[in-house]
């Protein structure tokens, strides 16, 4: 069985049983490829803050010099904020990576994948990967939409990014028999925008529900997550109306350089970034810090309803 390394934080709450506390796994790629040193360490460290304050202890996943970390030690989250080529890694290379005895930064998948073996139910992102637009000719579709439906992990995200094919990505998820949960609305979320004119295939009000929903599908024997569809607060969204054109254009500008396969998402959010003139960073730290709450609700939740 695979050797976890366990921050001090989480090794203080840890029991025969599983936790003493309820705990939210948070990934690293958005410290290692989401946003530049300094602001990357005070959004992770707001981040875990955020799960701290609504009851749940907060566990960064990232795999250091070989060794999959369960929570990082402050020392070692400024580190990874400061570190320099590290690895993105899921459930393709994750296995490679600590084989060489390199480090990564946990993607959604292979986050999902940690959060399992460490034996925690709940994982706070951004948004989740999924089918690109144009995938019926270059077949590109994130490694996370499967995850999902292997790895019983209940993932809060603020639906699919918004640079994604959407309807594509829901369809994926309904084959792969993934509850797809919209969290107070009857639409699905797009990421930076509150709604779409997605329906959403579930709806829950409250983290008790989605709590028993999981527990459930457990009694039930039934594998794979829950992924729970959060929107951003209409005061920190940007609307499909204002943002839609400038991904438009993004699209167009990759299709036109031949960008292509994992260099796509990093392009796009970029240029979506500059034409935005910063709101959409701005967008996309609100709505992790606002998926790190519901997910410590969540997680609480869980921890108080036992498997049966």
């Amino acid at each position: 069985m695979m050797q976890l390394t366990y921050s001090a934080e989480i090794e203080a709450i840890r029991t025969d049983a599983g936790f003493s506390k309820p705990v939210v796994a948070l990934e690293s790629t958005i410290i290692t490829h989401g946003m530049p040193y300094p602001q990357n360490l005070e959004v992770a460290r707001a981040v875990e803050q955020e799960v701290r304050d609504a009851g749940a202890v907060p566990a960064t996943i990232a795999v250091l010099n070989g060794s999959l970390h369960i929570g990082l030690d402050p020392e070692q989250l400024t580190d990874l904020a400061q570190a320099r080529d590290v690895a993105k890694v899921s459930r393709a290379d994750m296995a490679f990576v600590m084989a060489q005895g390199k480090s990564g930064a946990t993607t959604v998948a292979a986050t999902m994948i940690a959060a399992q073996a460490a034996g925690i139910e709940v994982f706070a992102t951004g948004g989740i990967g999924g089918v690109h637009r144009g995938a019926e000719l270059t077949f590109d579709i994130s490694a996370d939409l499967r995850e999902l439906a292997l790895t019983d992990t209940i993932v809060v995200a603020a639906g699919a990014k918004a640079i994604l094919d959407i309807p594509k990505t829901m369809e994926v998820l309904e084959t792969y028999g993934v509850p797809v949960i919209a969290y107070g609305q009857d639409v699905m979320p797009a990421f930076w925008s509150q709604q779409s004119d997605i329906p959403a295939p579930l709806h829950c009000d409250t983290p008790q529900q989605i709590a028993a929903s999981f527990r459930t599908r457990q009694a039930l024997g039934l594998s794979g997550g829950q992924l729970i569809a959060n929107p951003v607060s209409k005061s920190d969204e940007i609307s499909a109306e204002e943002i839609g054109p400038m991904i438009e254009l993004a699209l167009h500008e990759a299709h036109a350089q031949r960008i292509s396969a994992k260099a796509v998402t990093p392009f796009l959010l970029n240029r979506i970034f500059e034409l935005t003139e910063g709101k959409s960073l701005q967008t996309n730290v609100a709505l992790v810090k606002n998926n790190a709450r519901l997910a410590a609700q969540i997680a609480k939740s869980c921890w108080e309803l036992p498997k049966s």
